[in-house]
């Protein structure tokens, strides 16, 4: 899928330009060469936020980071946002999302718990999705301190971080230790197998399909490319979407992930569920982030915020018991 100047939105065209000149594609060496870099946004909150860093123990005796982000001035019976950042399952940290949790918070008083998750740079799957799952257990225990109420514990995330999300919702429904009540994946990263029109030659800005099979790559290690991936690591192989939680997405045109999404949407409509999907012309991957003052960016952050604020007054899921 080529992608010319001309199937970029206006608003966009400008900084497509500067980022293929500047970024075309991510590689593993520019994975670790960002991944210094980033590092030094970690313990730095940007945000008018209450921020607190919280570290648990994982069953190996590591340490996994989590980011606490609440109102300054706390509220009783809010819901509980489980937020994974994206970066290709590679690269990011919690922190570099601020803004989007800054809305949530503002917007409705909730708690957001933000898992410094490993990057499979450093450990493949199932490291990043373990991690995950540990917070949102966290969530679940540890919510009710901070005012969170338990029968609305949500999960979202951006990119890769969207993929993290859906494969939680996946896993959580199979596990039966913790019900989720919404979720928020954005233009999330579902299929390894890169074989839809989008994803196929995909040249667009940003990301493009040499990153997305670099990044693919990375993430599943030997798994790669073989029939053996599991559906909580590439959620758009799972068949049976019944019972899942309702959802709420955006997507550009023009990215690689654009059918893998539309299709996991379709599917879990036809089970019922109540979900929202609005594709944004002309736009590539994470247009929403670095054209962040656009128009159209800014549409899609009003299509998030209002069936966010949705979902924070209709869904709402009680815990399995203990």
């Amino acid at each position: 899928m080529h992608i010319d100047s001309t199937m970029i939105h206006p608003e966009l065209r400008r900084a497509a330009a500067l980022i293929r000149f500047f970024w075309p594609s991510f590689t593993e060496r520019k994975y670790r060469l960002a991944k210094v870099a980033n590092e030094k946004l970690k313990g730095k909150c940007r945000s008018p936020l209450a921020y607190e860093q919280i570290i648990i123990t994982r069953q190996d005796n590591s340490q996994l980071r989590l980011c606490i982000y609440s109102p300054l001035q706390p509220k009783e019976d809010v819901p509980g946002l489980l937020w994974l950042h994206g970066g290709g399952y590679a690269l990011g940290t919690p922190e570099q999302d601020e803004l989007f949790i800054q809305r949530f918070v503002h917007a409705s008083n909730c708690v957001v718990v933000a898992p410094d998750y490993r990057l499979s740079i450093d450990a493949p799957y199932p490291a990043a999705l373990e991690d995950s799952y540990a917070a949102l257990l966290w969530l679940k225990k540890h919510g009710p301190a901070y005012g969170v109420r338990t029968d609305q514990l949500m999960v979202g995330g951006d990119s890769a971080g969207g993929g993290l999300a859906v494969a939680l919702t996946l896993l959580a429904q199979d596990q039966k230790e913790v019900a989720i009540a919404f979720q928020m994946p954005l233009y999330p990263m579902l299929d390894d197998r890169m074989n839809t029109l989008s994803a196929t030659d995909n040249d667009g800005p940003l990301w493009n399909s040499k990153s997305n099979a670099t990044s693919w790559r990375l993430y599943l290690g030997p798994l790669f490319q073989t029939d053996q991936v599991p559906i909580y690591a590439a959620p758009a192989r799972c068949r049976d979407l019944t019972g899942l939680p309702p959802a709420c997405s955006y997507v550009g045109s023009i990215e690689p992930f654009r059918d893998e999404v539309i299709d996991y949407f379709e599917r879990l409509s036809a089970t019922g569920n109540d979900v929202r999907l609005r594709v944004f012309d002309g736009c590539f991957h994470g247009f929403d982030i670095v054209c962040a003052k656009t128009a159209i960016a800014r549409d899609a952050k009003d299509f998030l915020m209002t069936h966010f604020l949705y979902a924070t007054e209709h869904y709402f899921t009680a815990q399995p018991p203990e």
